[in-house]
């Protein structure tokens, strides 16, 4: 387990070019080891302007030192105002190089999902840019609503897509924890991105599995309408998905923008 960052945090980013401008944010991450797993082998970073969440795979410590690789490469670039794709991209491209030095010729292969999101500037306006490969999650509430950004990469999602199953069969499927797409495994990352403007009002869950395999979209929505502070926020949710069985690590993130 790696945590960079500030796990409680604010902070104000001027605009470039707009007088009197900027970008207010708070947020909170939290990580636990769960109930049932002897080691965490999550990662986060979380501090403006990047934020993101890494759940490791590939037996003990080996799952923790890709997750590790990959937030400390993804850590680099928070000597920035706001963050580009590119950069995004050069930074897993050399966690993946870290994650094959790790690996030291496994048999069975060292990766790790990672999902995120980054400050970045789209017509000069703040954007959150949202990258996921794996699947770990981010949703956006806003409006009172919950919604998932992110779309996992995995067996069971594509079994969905394709018609195979429902979403809700895809909730217990015994298939549920093979992912299609990682970090490592000696494969260039190829990140799926979404841009969300950074509104005031809308907040972002990062989560490992731990949390959206114990927790329905549903109660997750319900935690974030009582409007507790992000820490609380993110601590409440971490509670629910032990009380729901904890079995696996669960970290979460919560963002809020505050003022934009």
């Amino acid at each position: 387990m790696t945590v960079i960052g500030v796990s409680t945090g604010r902070s104000t980013t001027k605009i470039p070019g707009r007088k009197a401008t900027s970008v207010s944010l708070a947020w909170s991450g939290v990580t636990d080891v769960g109930r049932k797993r002897a080691a965490n082998e999550d990662s986060l970073v979380a501090d403006a302007p990047m934020f993101a969440v890494a759940d490791g795979m590939g037996g003990h410590l080996a799952g923790d030192r890709a997750s590790d690789a990959v937030v400390t490469r993804l850590a680099e670039l928070l000597g920035n105002d706001f963050v580009q794709t590119s950069q995004i991209e050069r930074a897993l491209d050399r966690a993946t190089q870290d994650i094959e030095i790790v690996s030291n010729g496994s048999e069975i292969g060292v990766g790790t999902t990672v999902t995120g999101a980054a400050l970045t500037l789209v017509g000069g306006e703040p954007y959150f840019v949202i990258f996921n490969i794996g699947d770990s999650r981010v949703y956006a509430f806003e409006g009172n609503e919950l919604s998932q950004v992110t779309i996992d990469h995995s067996l069971v999602q594509q079994l969905v897509d394709s018609g195979i199953i429902t979403p809700e069969q895809a909730i217990n499927h015994p298939e549920g924890n093979v992912i299609t797409r990682a970090v490592g495994f000696q494969v260039r990352p190829t990140p799926d991105y979404w841009m969300i403007p950074a509104r005031p009002g809308l907040r972002l869950v990062l989560c490992s599995d731990g949390l959206s395999g114990e927790v329905i979209d549903e109660r997750i929505r319900m935690h974030l309408a009582a409007n507790l502070s992000v820490k609380e926020t993110a601590s409440s949710l971490v509670d629910a998905a032990l009380a729901s069985g904890g079995r696996d690590n669960i970290t979460v993130i919560i963002i809020e923008v505050l003022a934009a």
